[in-house]
C-alpha cells in the first residue's frame, strides 16, 4: 500500500524500509533505546513517519481542534502505531522538548483510548501513557539537558526510544553514559541497492505507462544514467522522477531516454551523492 504525498510522491515498501520495521519493532518489544543513523536522504525520515502514520496523525494532533466523525481513522491509526514521531527545533532544549512534546503525548493518548481497546485500561500509568515507542527525527538538534529528558521519560515508562541522525550519532552518544548504556540496538540505513534501483525504476516506468525492457539498450542506459546520478538517494531519486516526468509531459515524448535524464538532471542540485 502506498501514500501520495505532495514532496515525496507514492512512498514505496523498499527492502531497506522494511529492515527498518524490524529494528522499530524490536526496539518496541524490548522497550529499549535504538539508533538509526544514514546519509541524508536515503529515507529515513520517510520510513519512521510511515511506522507512526504520522501523516495521517500528525494533523489531527497538531490542530486539535473539536472532534469529528472522520477522526475515528485517526484513532484505529494510532492505536496500531502507539508510535509518536517527534522531530525537534534546531537546538532543541528542555524547555523546547516540555513545550511541544507533552501535549502531543496527550493527544496522541486520547486518540489511541478513543478507538475503545480495553487492553489500555489494564496498563500502568507512565509519562508516555499509552504510547510504546517514540521516533525523534534529527536528534543532533537536542542539546544535553533535551537528551536527558527524554532519558528520564523513557525511565519512567515502559516504551521504546528511538533516536534518527546521520553517521556518527552513535559517537556522539557515547559521551553521555547514562542514555548510552540504555541503548540495545543500532540500525545503519544504507542507500538503495543496484536490485532496490532497478525495482524502484521499474516501478516508476509502469505508473509513467512505459515498459522497461531489459533488453533494450535505451533502456539499459537510461536505467544506468538514473543510478549513477542518484547513487542510491532516495530523496534524490524522487525529485529526479519529478523533473523527467515533468519534462516528458511538456514534450509529449512517449519515452523516456538518456538526453531526457540528463536534462531533468541539470534541473536539479545534485551534489556528492556518495
Amino acid at each position: 500500500m502506498s501514500r501520495q504525498t505532495r514532496r515525496t510522491g507514492t512512498f514505496l515498501v523498499t527492502r531497506e524500509h522494511k529492515r527498518f520495521v524490524e529494528f522499530a519493532n524490536a526496539v518496541r518489544r524490548n522497550a529499549t533505546i535504538g539508533l538509526c543513523h544514514g546519509r541524508a536522504g536515503v529515507g529515513k525520515t520517510l520510513s519512521a513517519r510511515r511506522y507512526a502514520n504520522w501523516d495521517l496523525i500528525e494533523p489531527l494532533i497538531t490542530t486539535w481542534g473539536r472532534r469529528e466523525d472522520s477522526d475515528k481513522k485517526v484513532y484505529a491509526a494510532s492505536s496500531r502505531a502507539r508510535t509518536l514521531f517527534y522531530t525537534p527545533p534546531v537546538g532543541g532544549s528542555i524547555s523546547a522538548l516540555r513545550k511541544d512534546i507533552q501535549p502531543f503525548i496527550m493527544r496522541l493518548c486520547v486518540c489511541i483510548d478513543s478507538y475503545g481497546n480495553p487492553k489500555w485500561a489494564e496498563r500502568p500509568l507512565t509519562p508516555l501513557g499509552l504510547i510504546e515507542l517514540v521516533i525523534i527525527d534529527e536528534a543532533e538538534r537536542l542539546t544535553m539537558t533535551g537528551l536527558e529528558f527524554l532519558r528520564d521519560q523513557f525511565d519512567r515508562s515502559d516504551a521504546g526510544l528511538i533516536l534518527i541522525g546521520m553517521p556518527g550519532i552513535e559517537k556522539r552518544m557515547s559521551q553521555y553514559p547514562q542514555l548510552y548504556s540504555r541503548i540495545g540496538f543500532v540500525h545503519e540505513y544504507p542507500p538503495l541497492s543496484k536490485d532496490e534501483m532497478q525495482f524502484v525504476l521499474q516501478r516508476q516506468w509502469r505508473k509513467w505507462g512505459f515498459g522497461q525492457d531489459d533488453a533494450d539498450f535505451t533502456d539499459d542506459r537510461v536505467a544506468a544514467a538514473i543510478i549513477r546520478l542518484t547513487a542510491g538517494n532516495f530523496r534524490l531519486l524522487q525529485r529526479l522522477f519529478m523533473q523527467i516526468e515533468r519534462i516528458a509531459r511538456i514534450n509529449e515524448m512517449a519515452a523516456i531516454t538518456e538526453d531526457v535524464v540528463e536534462a531533468a538532471a541539470q534541473t536539479l542540485v545534485i551534489g556528492n551523492a556518495n
